[in-house]
């Protein structure tokens, strides 16, 4: 936390891109499956891939739940010079996804099929989705340790760490995924053991980094604090559902588009939801790079730099989402010819169109991701997890409603936008209420 050296500005920079830079990498491990499953099998065995990554998504999001959480409680512990509790809490709370990683492993292996169907496999893509869940569960606790590793290695003082150890796991994840796919042809199966394999090595990264003399934060002796861990879980409860809105969203579209599109709107929406992943995804980047900074500054009693990197982050966040529609724009036949073949050009070009439609959303997202994000790191929980119930469930499933209702199967592609903005009033109202904690004194 040696972040106070330098400009306030600079060290927002330092935290975000690498923060950023791993968002990225996390959500390209599933796009990178998704490629390779393309051309190694069928596109058919790619909308499968899709169908299961809400899981994926949802492993990810219960270790965000504790990470989070986990983290500002740190930050904050280390503002107040208070380092022994805080090395409690850190060791608690990985004590705590260890043991619910566990449990999560058995529930979804004795329930496989369950899983399936609930997920949206139908009897075209049924076994692919079995099979793609089945070679990531015996890897769920190091998808969620190494998760909430790279949140708390951040939180250490080591950003740049972070993103190379997860810039290693993707190249190992790509090289395993073209041996055990391309070359040993074990089809979606060899694509999720590519991930699974690959997220372990992360885990023992990270790992050999607490162990070392470097790091400030350090596994510790402790007594059993249920307060603790309930007060964890209820700051981190909004970045959970922010990061699992994505798998949501991909939930809701692909049953959505099975009533009004069928398995070709799903093969569509497999390609969009690729990029949404990443936007929404990097965008909580930013709101999780800032959040060890905000936290701190708010421990300490800082207002006028708490509320200073609100203001960063806000910009970060718009320009960020500017940058992603006005790229989603130019590069959308790019973007779908690498998954989509020449040879099925309606379909190509219906995705592409769809796609531009869709990422009209990209202007709206990033202001209420990082208002989400600022109300966790500051311990306002309620209308963090609002906004982020708000923009991930409630405001999205009443926006497809309307939007398939009124305009049938072509409407479905317009009710991201619709629901950004339905939250970004929420959004607004919110910041207006706390207006006092928002707002005040900037530091250069």
């Amino acid at each position: 936390m040696d972040f106070e050296r330098m400009p306030l500005k600079t060290s927002f920079w330092r935290f975000i891109w690498p923060s950023v830079a791993a968002q990225w990498i996390f959500a390209l491990y599933t796009m990178v499956d998704g490629m390779f499953v393309a051309r190694g099998v069928s596109e058919v065995a790619l909308s499968a891939v899709n169908i299961a990554s809400p899981f994926v998504n949802f492993l990810f999001s219960v270790s965000i739940l504790f990470a989070v959480g986990t983290s500002t409680i740190v930050a904050i512990y280390l503002g107040k010079g208070e380092k022994q509790k805080a090395d409690e809490v850190y060791t608690q709370g990985l004590a705590s996804l260890l043991v619910i990683s566990a449990i999560i492993t058995a529930g979804v292996f004795v329930n496989l099929e369950t899983a399936a169907i609930f997920l949206g496999a139908t009897e075209v893509t049924m076994e692919y989705v079995k099979h793609y869940i089945l070679s990531i569960l015996p890897f769920a606790w190091c998808f969620i340790i190494s998760y909430s590793f790279e949140i708390l290695v951040k939180t250490d003082g080591y950003p740049k760490f972070a993103t190379a150890a997860v810039t290693g796991g993707a190249v190992l994840n790509c090289i395993l995924d073209y041996l055990f796919v391309m070359v040993f042809r074990w089809g979606v199966a060899g694509a999720g053991a590519a991930t699974g394999l690959s997220q372990c090595a992360l885990v023992f990264l990270y790992i050999s980094h607490f162990l070392s003399p470097k790091a400030t934060i350090r596994f510790r002796k402790f007594k059993w604090d249920p307060a603790r861990l309930v007060r964890a879980v209820k700051i981190g409860l909004p970045s959970c559902l922010t990061e699992f809105s994505a798998g949501i969203t991909v939930f809701l579209f692909n049953h959505t588009i099975l009533k009004y599109l069928g398995n070709d709107g799903i093969i569509s929406y497999t390609v969009i939801g690729y990029v949404n992943t990443i936007v929404v995804m990097s965008i909580a980047g930013i709101a999780q790079g800032a959040q060890p900074m905000i936290s701190f500054y708010y421990g300490k009693g800082d207002g006028g730099k708490y509320r200073t990197l609100l203001k960063y982050g806000l910009t970060a966040s718009a320009g960020l989402g500017a940058a992603a529609f006005i790229g989603s724009w130019a590069g959308a036949d790019l973007l779908v010819s690498m998954f989509i073949s020449r040879e099925l050009a309606e379909l190509k070009d219906y995705t592409i169109a769809v796609f531009r439609v869709f990422s009209l959303s990209f202007l709206i997202a990033g202001i209420n991701i990082q208002m989400g994000g600022f109300f966790t790191a500051v311990e306002r929980p309620m209308p963090a997890l609002v906004i982020s119930v708000g923009r991930g469930f409630v405001t999205l499933a009443l926006a497809l409603k309307i939007c398939g209702t009124l305009f049938g199967g072509p409407g479905i592609w317009w009710a991201p936008a619709l629901s950004e903005f339905l939250c970004l009033c929420l959004t607004l109202a919110f910041a207006f209420r706390y207006k006092t904690l928002c707002l005040g004194q900037q530091v250069a």
